[in-house]
């Protein structure tokens, strides 16, 4: 558990300050997801957690992004928003067992109500294969006075894991939920799978982030892969800036599997010309998010123009 150990939690640090950085370089503001996105109940279980030393763990998570925090207020221009990150009960590329809504909101209850008393300015939900469970996500958070985000991942053919397009997933959610999330992202997925299949209209502004892949490989060849597929950088730049030029509404760029500092740097030198405003910068490991006037822009569920969105998955920082 890396926030546990002195080592590690200064390696998260200092993760994050090398991405935050290229914020401040680029005049931005910066989003921090904390590395929590397998710290809840079952994941917990199976590294031998308790209730209270996974709450713990939350806790310390969130603690470590606001002392970093604590150390850009001087940056007027790059204002830092502390997201709390939320995975998947199950494998997220495999959604064999299924949750209904209710289940889904009992079950993430007990994270995002953690999350509820720290100093979160809101929870963002990662690598979501179904839309039951993200309206689960989207109620615990509304109940614990959080806003929330929802972000999908799709297979090769642009779809979920559970076959439902995007589109379909944007507008059952909003629909179970009176319109909730602050705003929907796809991750863990490369542009090429996902591009085509991005929804136009009301529903298509509704998904404002993107946090891809470095590699084109699928999910399955993903997991078959002994080793980290770390694409191209600038490649990965173009990709996004061509997503930016057919879906304006696109305002949150980051990285996801494979992505590192060379590709948030490349995709904030890409996207710098072509915006106003900056960028936002967070930590899970790449990404922009709304030009943010401030903190209190996103617990508005508003935000402005363009940011990065950097953070770091896993219980025990694993990517």
């Amino acid at each position: 558990m890396l926030v546990d150990d002195a080592a590690g939690a200064a390696a998260l640090t200092g993760y994050f300050r090398r991405h935050a950085d290229i914020a401040v370089q680029h005049q931005c503001g910066v989003i921090l997801e904390t590395p929590t996105w397998r710290a809840s109940q079952d994941w917990g279980s199976r590294l031998g957690y308790s209730a209270a030393e996974l709450r713990r763990a939350n806790e310390a998570a969130v603690s470590l992004l606001c002392q970093l925090r604590a150390g850009y207020q001087g940056a007027a221009s790059s204002p830092v928003v502390v997201s709390g990150c939320i995975g998947p009960r199950a494998d997220g590329y495999h959604p064999d067992e299924r949750m209904g809504a209710d289940e889904a909101q009992a079950y993430h209850a007990g994270q995002i109500g953690t999350l509820a008393g720290t100093d979160v300015d809101l929870v963002h939900a990662m690598t979501i294969s179904y839309a039951a469970e993200a309206v689960g996500i989207t109620r615990a958070a509304a109940e614990a006075g959080l806003p929330a985000t929802i972000s999908f991942t799709t297979e090769t053919d642009g779809r979920l894991p559970d076959g439902s397009s995007l589109a379909e997933a944007v507008t059952t959610v909003d629909a179970a939920t009176g319109r909730s999330p602050v705003y929907y992202g796809v991750n863990c997925a490369h542009p090429a799978h996902f591009a085509a299949a991005l929804p136009g209209g009301a529903t298509g502004a509704r998904i404002r982030s993107i946090r891809a892949n470095a590699s084109r490989k699928s999910h399955a060849e993903l997991d078959e892969s002994p080793d980290l597929d770390t694409g191209n950088p600038a490649e990965l730049a173009r990709d996004y800036l061509r997503l930016r030029a057919q879906h304006p509404a696109i305002t949150i760029v980051g990285g996801c599997c494979g992505t590192d500092v060379r590709h948030v740097q490349a995709i904030a030198d890409a996207f710098a010309p072509h915006t106003r405003g900056g960028l936002s910068a967070g930590c899970d490991e790449a990404g922009f998010v709304g030009d943010h006037d401030g903190l209190g822009a996103v617990a508005e569920g508003e935000l402005g123009q363009d940011a990065l969105d950097v953070g770091f998955g896993g219980l025990a920082g694993d990517a």
